[in-house]
């Protein structure tokens, strides 16, 4: 097993112990995170990196509080997440998550615009202010002028950063992106990476999961968590 910590200070931001994450497929239980151990530090990047199946997107799911673990703790801020039930955890992904998902989740037949709004809806911002702030975040963007196109006309590149706008619709602190460069040029990768460096200088908690050499080997950086097998296998201060 290896331990993963930030900066050493012992009250990072988000506190993983000991965590287990399992389900049955059959009479076979499968074990896709075993005893893992972790801490992110307020406004660092942490990039894990590892082959399909090796546990990289469950563990963001179990981090992102999508999902709970079969067993071990996850803290927020020093307040245990794992066991709320599925109404808190779903206030506290809204409030103190954004995700950006590999494909980008998002939703045909509605404008872009829309597509940013709608992680905002339940928070009861009047709506004129949730248009005003949704177009504030697709213009930091570059995406403002395809606000009114329909999400499956836009590009590749517009899509992602459409899903970006999305996922910080609500100002969270932390990131959290799934292979966001999967389907990406060099020029489409670069201008992500321009993008998560803007947002690590705001001061957010980045958790991305890629085995995009362009991702891993990005300034922005602070470590590189290597998994493999549903655990951690080594970690790279950069």
């Amino acid at each position: 097993m290896v331990r993963v910590d930030g900066n050493g200070n012992g009250d990072g931001l988000i506190r993983v112990r000991d965590l287990d994450k399992s389900y049955r497929r059959g009479g076979e239980e499968i074990h896709v995170l075993q005893g893992l151990n972790l801490d992110v530090e307020a406004g660092e990047f942490v990039a894990f990196m590892g082959p399909s199946g090796s546990g990289k997107t469950t563990l963001l799911t179990l981090i992102g509080c999508v999902a709970r673990p079969s067993e071990g703790r996850i803290r927020l801020g020093g307040e245990l997440v794992s066991n709320l039930p599925e109404l808190h955890l779903a206030e506290l992904r809204r409030r103190r998550f954004g995700i950006v998902f590999q494909r980008f989740n998002l939703i045909a037949g509605l404008s872009a615009l829309d597509n940013v709004m709608l992680p905002a809806y339940p928070l009861g911002l009047p709506h004129r202010r949730l248009v005003e702030r949704a177009r504030e975040v697709m213009a930091q963007l570059s995406v403002g002028p395809r606000a009114e196109a329909r999400v499956e006309l836009l590009s590749g590149g517009e899509m992602q950063r459409v899903a970006i706008a999305r996922a910080l619709i609500n100002d969270p602190e932390v990131l959290i992106a799934d292979e966001p460069t999967a389907n990406l040029d060099g020029r489409l990768a670069g201008q992500f990476l321009e993008i998560v460096a803007a947002l690590k200088a705001q001061g957010r908690t980045l958790v991305i999961a890629s085995h995009d050499p362009r991702i891993i080997e990005a300034p922005t950086v602070d470590r590189v968590v290597r998994m493999a097998d549903g655990a951690v296998q080594g970690v790279r201060r950069c």
